[in-house]
């Protein structure tokens, strides 16, 4: 499959769920003096999540452009010594404006990498904020996820909320627990499920 038809499928699956489509912003910000590049997809709609905007939609979907070269979210760093860190590329991204929440986040991107881009189930793992309880029953409830292919993240980062699956841009703003899904490679490839010592390999891909 090309990056094209990733792209067009994964924002008409969402189109079809009564997402916008919404074109990529510039990557140099002209409204936004926080930031030198666009690092991500919620950039342009940070005054929405902020109460400072409104749109004409509730849900909106896109394929932004980002950069990834200096900032919080820096992935300079580590291009060239992984198989999945860039510093340019494409973040394809859904979101919700006071609309669905973790239940619809969730049985969407299952839907969309299950059924349209045809992941086998069983090579899926997921990972969930350790006292995102609400995340954990979806995935495992809802969705059929077992137990064992679930793992919770603590505060591995230093302090409280400083986590790996505790999304936060900055100090302040909006912020909360997030949940990941992986693809395992199989034991031919050199690494372990997230949560492990050896979590870094290439195995385990986000």
């Amino acid at each position: 499959m090309k990056a094209a038809d990733i792209r067009k499928t994964f924002l008409e699956f969402f189109q079809s769920k009564g997402h916008a489509i919404v074109a990529s912003s510039p990557v140099v910000p002209g409204d936004d003096p926080t930031l030198l590049f666009t690092n991500a997809g919620m950039n342009q709609f940070k005054d929405v999540f902020l109460g400072f905007d409104k749109r004409p939609y509730t849900r909106a979907t896109t394929a932004q452009k980002c950069i990834r070269a200096g900032g919080k979210h820096n992935d300079l760093d580590n291009v060239g010594y992984t198989a999945r860190h860039h510093t340019f590329f494409e973040m394809l991204g859904n979101f919700s404006f006071g609309d669905y929440f973790k239940h619809d986040a969730i049985t969407f991107a299952w839907e969309l990498l299950t059924e349209h881009f045809k992941l086998p189930k069983d090579k899926l793992w997921v990972t969930v904020y350790h006292e995102d309880d609400e995340a954990y029953d979806i995935w495992n409830k809802t969705v059929g996820v077992p137990a064992e292919r679930i793992v919770r993240i603590g505060d591995n980062k230093g302090a409280r909320y400083m986590s790996d699956n505790f999304w936060m841009m900055g100090d302040t703003g909006p912020c909360g627990p997030c949940t990941e899904i992986f693809f395992d490679h199989g034991e031919d490839v050199a690494g372990g499920p997230p949560g492990s010592p050896d979590e870094d390999g290439d195995r385990y891909i986000e």
